[in-house]
Formats: structure tokens, sequence, C-alpha cells
């Protein structure tokens, strides 16, 4: 009568053996480790970094761990902390011996202790959150009005471009706080530049304004406008954010907007604020050049300008694929004038590609630039700091209008991916600065961990105490299916690469206490099926078929008020609720299929069960 087929077995079975495979990860720790990244798109994380930065160890004389790389960073870990620095310090002498043109970001970070045969299998410590890992914590302040400025002042030159090409004469365009005013000197020319300005620019709202002897025209940004800008500037600084913060190798960092014009930016496991100030406050530039083909065509010249001495107007610079060339130091066009930049494919060749849009002015010199050089090659530049690299230098094959540019040639689709990236997000949409900093330390968080995990455990030796006094073998059998709902709520938390936060650690807290509920249920509706008269095989099967519904209703319940945390709150109500969600999936399973299965296997195969233990009597 209460018997498991074969397969359900061999369900509990692999699910536990998944549990605890996936759950290891956890127990080994994290060791200090230093992380090598590319700050600079020419300069590649490969095979050959990795040995450089062995080789300078040994030549340091500094053990380590064990080192691999990746595709964006070499990370190399260390048995203490002591040791780390060493290492940081060599590395870095190293790497970067012009420390004011630095190729490579060094970094401090933690790594999982975890033996190889488990991180082959993609089994993965959870993160840990800036409570529990320590780290940094930094509330930015967007200058919303410096994005209106700036766009007001792209539009200025627009509105020139437009004039010019439209042969409408003006007395001058300037800006005026939070307004664009133009001058015209007679009513007609004022009403026909009007017409134009509002078929090309429809966010700006104009007006007439009589100014002495002058005819006035002011444009200012339409509210729907103002916002849409003030909401890509935000969006803007957060993907810049992200791209910045990847070369610190910081496991799921927080970047999100708060309020709005705040961003929250939170750093687990870093602990050099200096090093994180200086990378979320740095500035970069795009500008478009045109290379100097003649003089890159010399090797004599190449020869002088890779020792320092370039020919008069022009500066040294390497492509990605490695090769010198010269480009002139006049400024074609700026990265104000692009407005958007997506990764793609060539219609003709199907080569990976990445898909540029101008705004008028900066289609226009486009063109203008493209009909007087084809065959020649332009360098698309990133300038930061007061140091240039070449992100692509494409030949101009014919003359480009309407303001849509394409990229191609020699890349592949994560190439395309990157620069993309880089041209889109490179610099910050609007000023920025830091108005709140904490910084927590790494024996604080490990406090919270040691807390937190007491809690648990003297949370969960109070649940079985008390169930294997009050129902004695079942609730001996109520334990162990307890533990089984624990065992998999760390191993799903782990596959999914979920960061655990002190409020996670409440999460898990309250689902052991709510999942043995249904233990409660079950043991409570089989006492009572005893007590009915019914006998012990048939109690069995009663007790679990018959608390089922209450035990489903009540979890549908608690999931549905988790769902509505997942989707409505953020930052810790959040994490909670993740837990929360995750630890209802596994209790249902834990508290009915495992506690089930293992009641079958002790009572099931009894033809003539006499009497249950079930609590502090034996019920017949």
């Amino acid at each position: 009568m209460n018997r498991y087929p074969l397969w359900k077995y061999l369900i509990i079975a692999f699910a536990l053996a998944v549990g605890l495979l996936y759950t290891l990860p956890n127990f080994y720790g994290e060791a200090p480790a230093v992380q090598v990244s590319s700050i600079k798109t020419a300069v590649k994380v490969d095979l050959k970094l990795l040995g450089r930065v062995e080789d300078t160890l040994k030549a340091a004389g500094i053990a380590h761990q064990g080192s691999y790389a990746d595709q964006n960073s070499v990370r190399v870990r260390f048995g203490d902390t002591e040791t780390q620095i060493k290492a940081k310090d060599a590395i870095e002498k190293a790497l970067n011996p012009d420390p004011e043109n630095a190729s490579y970001v060094v970094a401090l970070n933690l790594l999982s202790r975890s033996p190889a045969w488990l991180t082959s299998m993609h089994a993965l410590p959870m993160y840990l959150g800036l409570d529990l890992r320590g780290g940094v914590h930094f509330l930015l302040q967007v200058d919303m009005k410096g994005a209106l400025t700036k766009r007001l002042d792209a539009t200025a030159a627009d509105l020139r471009s437009l004039m010019r090409d439209k042969n409408v004469r003006h007395g001058g365009i300037a800006r005026e706080r939070d307004q664009l005013a133009i001058r015209f000197r007679d009513e007609d020319t004022r009403n026909k530049a009007r017409a134009t300005i509002e078929t090309s620019q429809p966010d700006l709202l104009l007006t007439e304004v009589q100014d002495g002897a002058d005819f006035k025209l002011t444009a200012t940004l339409k509210p729907e406008a103002q916002k849409r800008i003030q909401e890509f500037a935000i969006k803007q600084n957060i993907t810049t954010l992200h791209n910045r913060i990847n070369e610190l190798g910081v496991a799921e960092p927080v970047i999100q907007q708060q309020g709005a014009d705040r961003i929250v930016v939170q750093l687990p496991g870093v602990q050099d604020t200096a090093k994180a100030k200086d990378i979320l406050g740095r500035t970069a530039t795009l500008e478009v050049r045109m290379v100097d083909d003649e003089n890159s065509q010399n090797p004599a010249v190449m020869d002088e300008a890779a020792r320092g001495q370039p020919p008069v107007g022009t500066e040294y610079y390497v492509e990605r694929s490695g090769a010198p060339l010269l480009v002139k130091k006049q400024v074609v066009l700026t990265g104000d004038r692009l407005t958007d930049a997506q990764p793609g494919f060539d219609n003709q060749t199907h080569e990976p590609a990445v898909h540029l849009t101008l705004d008028s002015a900066g289609a226009r010199i486009f063109k203008d630039v493209t009909r007087e050089s084809v065959g020649k090659r332009m360098a698309i530049l990133l300038i930061e700091k007061g140091k240039g690299e070449v992100i692509t230098a494409p030949v101009i094959r014919s003359e480009i209008g309407g303001g849509r540019v394409q990229i191609s040639g020699r890349m592949s689709t994560v190439e395309a991916n990157d620069v993309a990236l880089l041209l889109r997000a490179g610099s910050l949409a609007a000023p920025m600065e830091i108005i709140e900093e904490r910084t927590i330390g790494p024996s604080l968080g490990a406090e919270n961990i040691e807390r937190g995990f007491k809690s648990t455990l003297y949370g969960f030796i109070a649940i079985a105490v008390f169930m294997s006094a009050y129902y004695m073998i079942f609730g001996l059998i109520s334990v162990v299916a307890l533990s089984t709902n624990l065992l998999l709520l760390i191993a799903l938390l782990s596959m999914l690469q979920a960061t655990l936060t002190l409020p996670g650690i409440a999460a898990i807290a309250l689902t052991l206490g709510m999942a043995i509920d249904a233990n409660v249920l079950i043991n409570e509706r089989i006492r009572e099926e005893l007590r009915n008269g019914a006998t012990p095989q048939a109690a069995i099967t009663a007790g679990y078929e018959r608390a089922f519904g209450t035990i489903l209703d009540s979890n549908v319940t608690s999931l549905i008020a988790g769902l509505a945390l997942l989707i409505f709150g953020s930052g810790p109500v959040r994490g909670f609720a993740v837990v929360h969600c995750l630890g209802i999936l596994t209790s249902m399973f834990s508290s009915v299929v495992v506690s089930r299965g293992i009641v079958n296997l002790v009572y099931g195969s009894r033809r003539k069960l006499a009497s249950l233990a079930i609590g502090n009597v034996a019920w017949k």
C-alpha cells in the first residue's frame, strides 16, 4: 500500500546527489586573489598575459595556489592576504611600468577555493552581497542640468548647420541659461526660420520675442523632451558604469537607479576604495581623425615615430591587430555627434560590423569628409585621461550620407559587440559626483555570516529537538526532510549564481520554520486517522493525501506574496523574496515527496504493521 515505484526513488536520489554536488562549493570558502584586466581595447587578455604574470611571480619568489585566464581577465589565487598584496605590487610594476600610461587594471579580489573538478562541472558557490562579503558602497548624484546643457549646446550647433543649409540668415545663435536665442533682422526671416526649425527639431518649443530692433526667436526643450533626455542620461551612465566596473572583476555588482537622479553602486569584495573611485570617475571622449596613410607606409618614418618622434601634426598609435599607424591630430568629429551604436552584420559580406547613427550636424560633416577621402583610412579613437587608443581604423569605400555609418572588417562578433559598447558608453552622458561613500570591511562581513549561520543553525536545532520529542520516529523523518530542503535550497541558489545577503539568510531561517509546517500537518492528520480507528498503513496513506490540499493552498498563498515582493521590491527586499520563493518550492518537494519516500522505506514493507511511533504513545 505504501510503496514508491523505483523511478520515484531514483528521482529523489538524483535530486539529493545534484543538491549535494552544487552545495559543496559553498563550504570551501574564498581565497585572496589578484585580477588583471585590460584598460585599453588594443591590449588583449590572453594566455601570453597569463604567462607574463606567472613569470613575474616566479621571479619575485611569490608562491600562488593556481592561476587561470578567461575572456576578460587573468586571476591568480594566493594563500593569505599578505602574499596577495605583495603579488599585486609585483604585477603592477611589471605590467604598468609607466603608471600614467597604464595598460592593465591590477585589482585585489576574492576567488573560490573549490577544487578544479567541481569548477569544471560549473559547480560554483553563490555570490555574497556587500553586507556579507564586505566592499564599498557609493551613492552618485547625476547632474541633470548638465545633461540638458550638453543637449542644448549640441542643438545650437545643429541649428547653425540647418540655417546654413536652408540659406536662412541670422544674427547669431547663443545659449542663454536653459534656452537658445536666435536673432534675425526682419520678421519674414524669423518666420521662415521658425517653420524650418519646427519641421527638423520637434523637441524644441519656440517663442517669438521682440528685443529692440532685433527679431528674436527663443527655443527651449519641451517638458517631454527634457524628461526623455534625463532618463537617457541615467541609463547611459548606468551602462557606462557597468562597462567600467567589469575591469575590477566584481562578482555581481549592484548598479541601480535610486530616485530620479541618483545611482547606487555596490561593489562586494572590493576593498581598494581609491581604485574603485578612480574607475567610476573616469571621463572618456570619442574622436574621429584621418590616418596619415602616406607616412604610415614609410618604414623609416614609422621607426622614428615608434621612438617618440612622429611627423609634425601626427600621433603614433598601434591598431588592435598590432599594426602601427600615424593619425593626424586634427579632429574631424567628436563623440558628441554620435547618437547610437549597435552591433550587426555587413549586408554584402555578412561579416560582423558596427552600425553608427549620427545627429544632423555630424551626418553633414561625415558626408563631406568621406566624399573627399574615398580610399583613405579613418581612425576612431577613445581618448581617456589625455591618452588615446585606436578602436578601429577602416578604409572609406564611398561617400557616406544620411547619418548611418558602418564599421566592418577584421572583427569577430564579440569584438563588434565590444566596439559598439565602447562607442555607445565610452563616456558619461551627464556629469556625476559621489555624495555618499561607505566601506564595509571583510571582518564585519565575516561577523555577519557567522551570526546568520548561527541563527539558522540554532533555529534548525530547536525545530529538530521539538519534532523528535513530539512526533518521535515521524519527527526524525521530518527533520531529515527539513535537512533535504535546506540542501536543495542552497544548491538552487548556487546553480542560479544568486547573491546571498543578510535578508537572504533571514529568508532561509524563515523557510525552515515554514517548511516544517507541512510535516506538522501530515503528522497530525495521520494521528487523527489513527484515533478514528484506521489501520497504520491506511492512516499513512490518508494522512499524506488529505494533508496535501492544505499544504498546497498555504504554499501557493505564500508564493504569491513572495512573487509580489520579487516584482515590486528592490534591493534587500528583492534578495529576501528570491530566497523565500525558492524555499517554498524546495519545501514542497522535501516535505511531501522526500518524507513520504522515507516513511515508505521504514514502514511500507511491513505487511502486518501493528503500531506507529508518531507521538507520546504508539497509536493502535
